[in-house]
């Protein structure tokens, strides 16, 4: 199998995208992890342009990782300065990293226009600090900007300057820089150049025309033999090429080698720390490592699925570390409840699974929404069990909210539910109609089910669903519950929020009670 070379510019490149602010632990964490992934390059920022890319490379340098290496990235020589005089690149070697990564020029527009040089010129900058980090024993990364827009309206001239930063770099990156460049350009450029020049080439691009992905797919067919790109394809404007779906691509779908085995299938994780560190939601559906990436709602594809996965699957989730998942909806055939079923671990026959299927269309007619509510799904099976006895059972709730002098808004909520043979009347003050609502269930429950404590609520979402009949409208309510060990979501619906709360609020305490959070 081919070798590609693994370069990642997220802790340069991706942190440009609007949102992004990575702190200096942030950067470090991120880059021993791509370091433990099977990363050959890592990107950890421009020693000129702020401390904190500064310090990363000081902290950098303390770290013994396992296979990477750490390049430092900067522009080519500034007009008319000597190499060793060019506070730049004194900035890049005090970063003391192995590899120096050097931006170019490559489009006659951008060094006319932009950095306000002659051609020629251009071209001496370029060959001068390729040649300069070559010669103290660096490894040179050349970074060819907007190579192919250049390539398009000068041929000759980009490919010169390719040949003149040749003289000293290691590899050619050609850059997509403004991602406009379509993929059957892209691999007839790469060849083209691949045609006329001997030095390795890599490739660079963005997604703005939604063609990151697979303009480095056409460059490696090209024959690029060095990947750039970011995870999660964070980066500026609509970002960079996303390396967890370009990854796989190459190696699952192409005959590469860019990982072990072992390592791609922590690409799923990879990807959610990611995001996690730089505080931005894990997109469930990312290619390959998304959380819906390999999820089935439709009834017809269920089934075909629970006779041969590979029927609505394009590899084995599990080799980049996900899984399948089967929804329960209004969508849903009978395929779907049993296979979740098996997933919950209740015993259902096909005559239970079809009741089920009805009842759930019929919730989600009136507002529901199970998909995102399994725990409420569990629950729901549970009850259709021959002989089930509930852990609790309500008689009744009252919730009253009221402005008291010298207290403001207060709610008081009071419950009777039946627990055994007895009937519990509690009642608690909340900040919230369904805060009290909580408080007092769970005083209800303590007595008999203990470790009932352990629950907590941890999130609780509205949503309106007919907006256009005003205060009469259905409200969703989803709640979600933890206990330490795991987390469940749970739903109800009404044109009451109390009632859709109670609906949500009773079906998270049932399904804590049923899977082991308390104990009769």
């Amino acid at each position: 199998m081919t070798a590609i070379q693994l370069y990642d510019t997220t802790l340069r490149d991706g942190t440009q995208r609007e949102g992004i602010s990575l702190s200096l632990d942030d950067k470090i964490k991120i880059a021993r992890r791509l370091d433990e992934f099977g990363f050959h390059y890592i990107e950890g920022g421009w020693p000129g342009s702020n401390p904190k890319d500064a310090a990363f490379f000081e902290r950098a340098r303390r770290i013994k990782f396992h296979q990477a290496k750490i390049a430092a990235f900067g522009f080519t020589l500034k007009k008319g300065a000597r190499p060793e005089e060019d506070t730049n690149f004194q900035l890049l070697l005090s970063a003391e990293t192995p590899v120096v990564t050097l931006v170019g020029k490559s489009w006659d527009l951008h060094v006319t226009e932009v950095l306000q040089v002659t051609l020629p010129e251009n071209l001496e900058m370029i060959e001068a600090s390729t040649v300069y980090f070559k010669s103290l024993g660096k490894e040179v990364i050349y970074d060819a900007e907007h190579f192919f827009d250049g390539f398009k309206e000068n041929e000759a001239y980009a490919l010169s300057a390719l040949r003149h930063a040749a003289e000293g770099a290691d590899i050619l990156v050609l850059c997509d820089t403004n991602g406009g460049t379509l993929p059957w350009e892209i691999e007839a450029i790469v060849a083209r150049v691949k045609s006329e020049i001997v030095t390795p080439i890599g490739i660079h691009t963005h997604d703005d025309s939604g063609c990151g992905v697979v303009n480095t797919l056409a460059a490696v067919r090209a024959g690029a033999i060095q990947i750039q790109g970011t995870i999660n394809g964070y980066g500026e404007r609509v970002g960079n090429a996303n390396l967890c779906t370009i990854i796989p691509d190459l190696q699952l779908k192409m005959g590469y080698s860019c990982v072990s085995d072992e390592n791609l299938r922590r690409l799923a994780e990879l990807s959610a720390y990611v995001a996690e560190v730089a505080n931005l939601p894990h997109d469930r559906h990312y290619p390959y490592v998304g959380a819906s990436a390999f999820a089935h709602k439709g009834g017809i594809h269920v089934d075909a699925m629970l006779k041969n996965k590979r029927s609505y699957q394009h590899i084995t989730p599990e080799l980049v570390g996900n899984a399948s998942r089967t929804l329960v909806s209004e969508l849903s055939g009978r395929g779907n409840v049993l296979d979740k079923a098996r997933e919950f671990g209740v015993e259902v026959n096909s005559r239970q699974a079809k009741e089920a299927l009805k009842e759930i269309k019929t919730l989600e007619s009136q507002g529901f929404s199970f998909e995102s509510a399994e725990a409420s799904v569990s629950v729901m099976l549970q009850q259709m069990q021959p002989g089930y006895k509930p852990p609790f059972e309500l008689i009744d709730f009252l919730v009253i909210v009221e402005h008291r002098q010298g207290r403001g808004i207060l709610a008081e909520a009071s419950v009777k539910v039946r627990v055994g043979d007895q009937v519990m009347h509690t009642a608690a003050e909340g900040n919230g109609p369904v805060n009290a609502l909580d408080g007092a269930l769970r005083k209800a429950l303590e007595g008999a089910y203990p470790l009932i404590s352990e629950v907590h609520l941890s999130d609780y979402k509205v949503r309106i669903l007919d907006s256009d009949k005003g205060t009469q409208a259905i409200v969703r309510v989803l709640i979600d519950t933890e206990n330490g060990n795991q987390r469940w979501s749970t739903v109800g619906a009404s044109t009451n929020i109390i009632e859709a709360s109670w609906r949500a609020l009773s079906d998270s305490m049932e399904y804590a009670l049923l899977n082991g959070a308390g104990s009769h």
